[in-house]
């Protein structure tokens, strides 16, 4: 331990609102997990904090929080569930249509209370059905949301957005390059569902995959309580298997996350050793591959169904060789995986180009003879700069490409 750590607990160092793990065990990375989600959180907070009193965004509150929230405004914990039904299954925003809510409550809610939503100001149609909306937020921050319906329709899944750009400088993903600015809400997260299945009308939202603008646990608490938020009966009913997170590997948070939700779980990984993998995803430099995987076993252990999705981006040249497939084959033989094949997708500003389709094939061959399941993901949205690294939003970068707690943190 360093001896000018001012204070320290548990191998963790924290200074001027940074913590830094010294020791590499569960404990300490939950410990540390939990000091860099508050130290972010009260970073935001303090800038954002209101110098008069404002309307509470009801969409801001999960069940538990919304059950507070109505007791302490004189009412029957009951009344938070009705209200939770009206606002997102429903998708009522007007207080006064709410109408098995009392005259009394409703003229209340109509003085503390509102249903916020982010707006829409874009939405752009692919060619292959997928559509993209641009969600104007404060301080002229936007963000892109993506829902990519199946061919057959039955399956809509939406793409969510976690962050106002990313810190995480992952080499091969457009967000990467706008900067960071700020966590999003749980009204700004959980907004995106609400508007996709508004837009969808009787067809419904299958699937929601947190593969968005941002790192999700980066964003602890908010994107937790909106993931909860979608599995809700009264709400968007999608169960564990219908949510997906995706992280480049915050390795603390991962052991946090499995004390409070069991969704899927997406790694970008993207290169089958430490030396590339620092290059395309420098968070790795701070969480190395193998302790990333062992997050991974302990995330899903004590299910023996359960599988964490791999996620690697095919770039020409890069990572694609047959000599890497079979390493990647050796890296994860002892973890239960899926493996998605990704397209690269060009962004203006890069030199990597995608792998050709003959490598792509070649390369997911070598892994579905060793017994993986193997996807090779077809590119949706590209026309309309949908695809996958392509979303940018508009971000007034404040990270100086540094996010509070994760100064070498890599998102893709």
């Amino acid at each position: 331990m360093k001896r000018d750590c001012p204070e320290t607990a548990g191998g963790i160092r924290c200074q001027q609102g940074v913590a830094t793990v010294h020791l590499r065990s569960r404990a300490g990375y939950r410990r540390a997990a939990l000091i860099v989600s508050i130290s972010v959180t009260l970073h935001f907070f303090l800038e954002a904090m209101p110098t008069t009193a404002q309307k509470i965004n009801l969409l801001d509150l999960d069940l538990p929080d919304l059950e507070n929230w109505i007791v302490a405004q004189g009412y029957k914990r009951f009344h938070a569930r009705q209200l939770l039904k009206w606002i997102h299954k429903h998708g009522v925003t007007d207080f006064d249509r709410m109408t098995d809510l009392s005259k009394a409550l409703r003229a209340q809610l109509r003085e503390t209370a509102e249903v916020r939503v982010p707006e829409v100001i874009l939405e752009q149609p692919s060619s292959d059905g997928t559509r993209k909306w641009v969600l104007q937020l404060d301080g002229h921050n936007r963000i892109e949301t993506v829902l990519i319906p199946d061919h057959t329709g039955r399956r809509n899944t939406l793409c969510v957005s976690s962050q106002v750009g990313c810190a995480l400088e992952c080499r091969f993903c457009s967000t990467a390059r706008q900067g960071f600015n700020r966590n999003l809400s749980v009204a700004e997260i959980i907004g995106q569902v609400w508007i996709a299945a508004r837009r969808l009308g009787e067809r419904p939202l299958t699937n929601v995959v947190m593969m968005g603008m941002g790192e999700p646990l980066a964003n602890f608490d908010n994107v937790v309580k909106a993931m909860n938020l979608m599995q809700y009966e009264l709400a968007y009913s999608l169960s564990k298997h219908r949510v997906t997170l995706s992280t480049s590997g915050v390795v603390p948070a991962l052991y946090r996350l499995k004390e409070v939700s069991d969704v899927c779980l997406a790694v970008s990984l993207h290169a089958p050793d430490d030396a590339l993998r620092n290059e395309l995803v420098p968070i790795n430099r701070k969480y190395p591959i193998a302790e990333l995987l062992e997050a991974c076993r302990y995330y899903i252990e004590g299910d023996k169904r359960r599988k964490v999705t791999f996620e690697y981006v095919m770039i020409d040249g890069v990572n694609d060789s047959d000599q890497q497939a079979r390493a990647l084959v050796r890296l994860l033989s002892r973890v239960p995986s899926k493996i998605n094949l990704i397209p690269f997708n060009p962004f203006p500003g890069t030199d990597y180009r995608c792998s050709s389709p003959r490598r792509m094939e070649q390369f997911s061959q070598i892994l579905i003879k060793a017994g993986f399941v193997t996807t090779l993901r077809k590119t949706r949205g590209d026309d309309i700069d949908a695809a996958c690294g392509q979303l940018v939003g508009q971000v007034r970068d404040r990270s100086r490409r540094q996010l509070v707690g994760l100064k070498s943190g890599a998102r893709g």
